[in-house]
């Protein structure tokens, strides 16, 4: 653990270069840097030939959430989660709908301040499973993210990362051998999209996702954030679709989200819930048994299913759990076939609220 002060705290996944500069090696960026210099992400910063981390330790606020809106359906459904993110991103994406956190470069939105070990005993305290790494991207703060997760750990408390998958191969390991569970925002299944919308690359996300279902016993759960006109054809869906049956398995849950206009994209409308049961019904084609819709309120889009028998295991009204017919723990209740998670023999009581929560010192 290094110090908590943010402004001296020295980040990890880095090297000296011969010119004196900086080279840091947490995401596919590479972000070469003189002194002074801050990286895309402009959380991490070359302070005296050392990557500095300046935003350690701070929040821009914390939150008990339901663990349906990371959105996970399959880890412990009904319980709360501890939220929280920092500032700052290593994505561009100019649909962002956290841009005030994502792409800030003021730090008094940082207006929350605590160790991995209050953070830990926080959620402890106030009864939450989990906590999840989210808001922004915690890829860019991942030496925070990992010190939260090992005192949580420590406590019997779960660790959920809320991710674009944007990190490194020499990364990976380090980061997601801390996380119990992880929902990787799949933004779209063309380069073209992520490089022009994102600023970013597809194939280092494809293979996060591989190695965390290959590599990994973090649970996974995919991300897709429909945006009319630029992800949405049938042709993308069927592709992407395809490659997740393909190289992940059916198992693996697909969310389907919709899109609102936000950040430089007010020009796109909203996505029609039309969209979304299309790219459900794509998806189930494939052979993928779990693909929900969100976003939009479709208690049918948003439930589970038995993938034998049609029984709905799980039903769901936004956040809240209705219906629950999972015995065992993951055992459909009518045909005995089991349903791919994390249960608990009973569901949690938590709902559908969102408290907010203030942990500063």
């Amino acid at each position: 653990m290094g110090n908590t002060n943010s402004d001296l705290y020295r980040g990890r996944f880095w090297e000296k270069r011969p010119d004196g500069r900086i080279r840091c090696g947490l995401c596919p960026r590479y972000c070469t840097l003189d002194e002074g210099q801050r990286g895309f992400c402009f959380v991490r910063k070359n302070v005296g030939g050392r990557m500095i981390l300046t935003a350690y330790g701070r929040s821009s606020g914390f939150c008990i959430d339901p663990i349906e809106k990371k959105p996970l359906n399959h880890f412990y459904p009904g319980t709360s989660v501890l939220s929280f993110g920092t500032a700052g991103c290593n994505l561009g994406c100019k649909f962002c709908q956290n841009w005030d956190i994502s792409k800030s470069r003021e730090f008094d939105r940082l207006t929350d301040a605590a160790s991995a070990k209050e953070i830990a005993q926080a959620a402890k305290n106030l009864g939450c499973a989990s906590i999840a790494f989210t808001y922004n991207d915690p890829v860019i703060f991942a030496e925070y993210a990992m010190d939260v997760a090992e005192a949580a750990h420590e406590m019997g408390i779960k660790t959920v990362a809320v991710t674009a998958g944007y990190i490194t191969e020499q990364a990976r390991p380090e980061f997601f051998r801390r996380m119990d569970a992880a929902n990787v925002d799949l933004k779209a299944f063309t380069d073209d999209f992520y490089r022009k919308i994102t600023l970013a690359a597809l194939q280092p996300v494809l293979d996060t996702l591989v190695y965390l279902k290959t590599q990994t016993n973090v649970w996974l759960e995919i991300t897709n954030l429909l945006i009319p006109g630029e992800n949405d054809s049938d042709k993308e869906l069927h592709a992407m679709t395809q490659w997740i049956a393909e190289k992940l398995g059916t198992d693996v849950p697909l969310h389907f989200s919709a899109f609102h206009p936000d950040f430089k994209m007010l020009d796109h409308p909203p996505t029609p819930p039309v969209t979304l049961t299309r790219a459900r019904a794509i998806a189930l084609s494939k052979g993928l048994r779990y693909v929900y819709t969100g976003n939009v309120h479709d208690s049918q889009g948003a439930s589970t299913y038995c993938h034998h028998c049609g029984q709905v295991l799980i039903e769901r009204d936004w956040y809240r759990l209705g219906g629950y017919h999972l015995k065992n723990k993951n055992h459909c209740d009518t045909c005995g076939a089991v349903c791919a998670g994390h249960f608990d023999e009973k569901p949690g009581i938590w709902g559908g609220k969102c408290v907010p929560v203030h942990l500063g010192r």
